[in-house]
């Protein structure tokens, strides 16, 4: 592809700009994302379907949890969740189901809490309440959003979803996936992890011995598979080595990047729409070898 294509393509992109079928794609794997997640049950509550996740696995003993569980009518329901104690387990049960749909205006929030096993451990608790005010703040925030733009004639659209991506006996990671659409779409994507040996959030800095310089070996190896990918599929595309608008180009992750370890242990990076490439790559991660980083890992 020619540099003044690329180019052209790439302003083409800087804007959010999304066709029906990705958009409808989105909401389905969104939606699919609480269905499939392996070792997960839905329990169905009250006549608005209040529902709890219950994490499968096993262990030799339980702990049961207790829940209060508003629905979007504002009443209360009561629910019991048995937890595996494997460590400081921590679970997540949707909190708040706002439903709307005149027509026009469609939003499906399906807010989580994350839940503490039974432990002594002050962190995990503290953890926990940090978390669930994060995600509070961020569904208000669209759902406000959502509520204000009623009055005007348009459509709009607001899904939130929630995926326990990591439950293991060393951590806990859930995914928020935030759609919204007012003529276009977009999606940003929030990653929790909880350490479950010490009880405290993790971030990438985290993982790695002090002073370690990790952004820029993590950097190299994702624009190695940039490119790798561009030249494998011509469909694929990422702002990277276009000298002619070098300051949109890909070069580096930030310090506090969003990631999860998935279940080989690896390091996966994750970015939003519209941070690495057009708005039509979705929200693309990259996995990172163990071999990249296994020299500066604590």
């Amino acid at each position: 592809m020619e540099q003044k294509d690329l180019k052209a393509y790439k302003e083409d992109y800087a804007s959010v700009h999304m066709s029906e079928d990705q958009v409808e794609q989105m909401k389905k794997r969104m939606q699919q994302a609480k269905q499939e997640t392996q070792g997960k049950k839905i329990i169905e509550m009250g006549k608005r379907g209040n529902r709890i996740l219950k994490i499968g696995a096993t262990a030799a003993a339980v702990a049961l949890v207790f829940v209060a569980l508003p629905n979007t009518s504002a009443s209360v329901a009561q629910a019991m969740e048995q937890v595996p104690v494997l460590g400081n387990l921590v679970s997540a049960v949707t909190f708040r189901d706002y439903q709307y749909d005149d027509g026009k205006n469609v939003a499906d929030v399906d807010e989580p809490k994350l839940v503490a096993g039974d432990t002594d451990n002050a962190n995990v608790a503290q953890s926990v309440t940090e978390v669930n005010a994060e995600i509070a703040a961020i569904s208000e925030r669209y759902i406000t959003e959502f509520e204000n733009n009623m009055r005007n004639q348009g459509y709009q659209d607001i899904t939130i979803k929630h995926e326990v991506i990591s439950t293991t006996d060393d951590y806990f990671t859930l995914k928020l996936m935030c759609y919204q659409a007012a003529g276009s779409g977009s999606e940003e994507d929030y990653y929790y992890t909880i350490d479950l040996a010490t009880g405290q959030r993790l971030a990438l800095a985290d993982l790695f011995k002090d002073g370690a310089d990790y952004v820029t070996p993590i950097s190299k190896n994702i624009k190695k598979q940039m490119r790798a990918q561009m030249k494998a599929d011509e469909n694929v595309m990422y702002w990277i080595d276009d000298p002619e608008v070098a300051e949109s180009n890909f070069d580096a992750i930030a310090a506090d990047q969003s990631f999860y370890l998935n279940d080989k242990g690896n390091i996966v990076i994750c970015f939003n729409e519209g941070d690495v490439g057009p708005m039509s790559m979705g929200c693309p991660s990259f996995e990172i070898p163990h071999k990249v980083v296994s020299d500066i890992l604590k």
